[in-house]
């Protein structure tokens, strides 16, 4: 535009850095604090996503420095002599001169005035199509803002609907298999057992080779599998390697259902490789109170109205494991006759079974202790341990000194809780449910809590239950995304009235970046896409991109002197001429995510759908919405400036 009022190309390219550099420092920097959220995201998300994040901030500040340094430093001299040279093409055709070689013919075709690829592409037929409709939306600037806002409502509407799914599964050649015994169980008969499971999964032509690891967990072959299970006779873990990585979920379910049949005394967990941070199951509920007997009942219920949910393949909680225990059974008053306590009976097993330490030995500069206790083979034998002599507390030599074990008390066996869970100082009952291969677990949760509520299931007073698994890790993601998001929506209000130099103009542009999450919502709902982590990361990303077409064109109306009075022309004219700017950063934006839109994975598709779904609505906005929003938000202006209709007549003398 300079260059055709007829400056020179220098001073045109210092006139349009200084024209641009207010609002593409405010774009700049409104897209920057829309990404720093992710990068100083916590937690294992955090480290999930935060370096892209980074990596789009570092290229937006360096993107900033070069375009108003470099790229204008090779604009003014690449501007220069292009003019040198269409100036040259004109005199040689002025004078009827004929090129005298394919180069030189070429060069007069490339550097034709007029030409498309010197003024960019232009249709008349849609320009005055386009100018048409910005006729109609600034006479009636309600109309506008209603119709450019029926899809972002409609998004918002639908985000209820949407699938929830924290992070997708992977589509990679491997999965992982876990299988739990019961916890008495040999290491002999799990070896036995996965060698078994074993056969079955060769068998499959896909699969192609299978580690397992008996009595702990596997090495870490994935970054978010834990691998914390050590010294677990009970417990074993398969990597399994398949030939291609087509239609694993299908395999899976397969794979599952007949493991579960040829190991029925155990656990058997089939499960895909998942994305993002390590969550043991994918639906928990976690029941916090007082009393262990309470809690194991009410998980026992729990499990049992998950056991009638759909696609719940496994349950597990916390308190239903137990270890079998040989306990004594003292009678109080043989042991009196015998002249023994409880305490007594008690440290004179501990001495025999686990042993007395009698002494030491210094083995170079350390001093280790000597046990002493009595063989294995005695240790082990329930008929020798009944047998065992003990002293009475005061040895009376007119009477027997010893009495046997057997003669003042019963031994039992009595189950024993494994183990018992505690979480922030309080104890709890933790209820797991692995469900089938390629369900989500948000559709699971909820069939579940309506189980529940039909079911009727109450808590006692004193207890309260929390979810856990994967709703609770997205949570705990999207709130600590959050965390930040006040403040900077606090300094990108500051820095878009400064910019701006109108609160009215920077209200238009915190529209327009709700209007794009809406976009972005629509989007996902009409792809048939979730609603995870990813794309809340793509949807907060995109605000800042969205609004930068609207802050071009505002600061066009602003530097307008017509048009920042709010006259209609003058309006339709400056959104005119920035409409080239605004397609171009869109069309090049919107392509860059063609690749994963494509690519169809299922992890980086919900961030693409949403970003490039809302910056393909960002358009419609900033030329349609906000001068519409513009008109009607200055209003007074106009009608200051309207003409009287009948003006006073001046009495002029006769």
């Amino acid at each position: 535009a300079e260059l055709k009022h007829g400056l020179p190309p220098e001073k045109a390219v210092v006139e349009t850095v200084k024209y641009l550099q207010s609002p593409l420092f405010a774009s700049t920097l409104t897209t920057v604090l829309t990404f720093l959220p992710i990068a100083l995201l916590p937690g294992g998300a955090g480290e999930f996503v935060g370096s892209i994040a980074l990596t789009v901030i570092l290229s937006l500040v360096s993107s900033l420095l070069l375009s108003l340094t470099v790229i204008a430093a090779l604009t003014g001299r690449f501007l220069g002599k292009r003019e040198a040279d269409i100036k040259d093409v004109r005199e040689r055709e002025a004078g009827e001169h004929r090129p005298r070689n394919v180069f030189e013919q070429g060069f007069r075709i490339l550097m034709k005035p007029g030409a498309w690829w010197n003024e960019g592409i232009s249709s008349r037929r849609l320009g005055g199509l386009y100018r048409w409709t910005l006729e109609r939306i600034t006479a009636k600037p309600i109309f506008g803002v209603v119709l450019t806002l029926v899809l972002p409502v409609v998004g918002f509407l639908q985000a209820g609907s949407l699938e929830s799914q924290f992070f997708p599964s992977l589509a990679r050649d491997q999965f992982q298999i876990e299988v739990e015994f019961a916890n008495q169980g040999a290491i002999a008969n799990s070896q036995a057992e996965v060698l078994r499971a074993r056969d079955i999964l060769l068998g499959y032509d896909q699969i192609q080779e299978v580690h397992w690891f008996v009595g702990e967990s596997a090495p870490k072959f994935y970054y978010n599998i834990p691998n914390s299970r050590q010294n677990a006779a009970y417990y074993a873990q398969a990597m399994v390697q398949l030939t291609s990585s087509e239609d694993v979920r299908t395999l899976i379910r397969e794979i599952q259902d007949e493991l579960d049949e040829a190991l029925p005394a155990a656990r058997v967990l089939v499960r895909q490789l998942e994305q993002g941070p390590p969550f043991e199951a994918p639906v928990e509920l976690r029941i916090y109170g007082p009393n262990i007997e309470v809690l194991r009942e009410l998980g026992a219920d729990v499990r049992e109205i998950l056991t009638t949910v759909p696609d719940v393949i496994h349950v597990r909680d916390d308190l239903t494991v137990t270890v079998p225990k040989l306990a004594l059974a003292i009678d109080e008053e043989q042991a009196h006759l015998a002249g023994l306590s409880n305490t007594a009976v008690a440290q004179q097993l501990e001495a025999t079974l686990e042993g007395a330490v009698g002494g030491s030995i210094l083995e170079s500069t350390e001093n280790l202790p000597v046990r002493v206790q009595i063989a294995n083979d005695s240790r082990g034998n329930l008929s020798q341990v009944a047998s065992l002599n003990l002293q009475p507390d005061q040895v009376d030599p007119q009477q027997e000194t010893f009495r046997t074990l057997s003669a003042i008390g019963d031994f039992s066996l009595v189950p024993q809780l494994a183990q018992i869970t505690r979480r922030n100082e309080q104890r709890v009952n933790t209820v797991q449910a692995f469900i089938t291969a390629g369900v989500l677990p948000s559709e699971v949760l909820n069939n579940f809590q309506a189980a529940m509520a039909a079911r009727g299931f109450e808590l006692p007073p004193g207890y309260y239950t929390e979810i856990g698994g994967e709703q609770a890790e997205s949570s705990d993601a999207t709130g600590d995304l959050l965390a930040y998001v006040g403040l900077l929506l606090l300094v990108m209000g500051t820095a878009l009235a400064l910019s701006l130099r109108s609160f009215r103009s920077a209200g238009i542009v915190a529209v327009v970046g709700i209007g794009s999450v809406g976009m972005a919502l629509f989007s996902l709902w009409a792809f048939g896409s979730v609603l995870g982590f990813m794309a809340i990361v793509g949807t907060m990303g995109l605000i800042g991109i969205a609004i930068n077409g609207s802050i071009i064109v505002l600061s066009a109306i602003n530097e307008d002197d017509l048009a920042s009075k709010g006259d209609r022309k003058a309006i339709q004219k400056v959104v005119v001429r920035a409409t080239r700017h605004v397609l171009t950063t869109t069309i090049t934006t919107m392509v860059g995510f063609v690749p994963l839109l494509a690519d169809g994975n299922p992890f980086w598709q919900p961030l693409a759908i949403a970003i490039a779904g809302g910056i393909g609505g960002s358009p419609f906005l900033a030329l349609y919405f906000t001068p519409a929003a513009y008109l009607l938000l200055h209003r007074h202006r106009r009608k200051r400036q309207r003409p009287e209709a009948n003006p006073p007549k001046l009495l002029t003398p006769a």
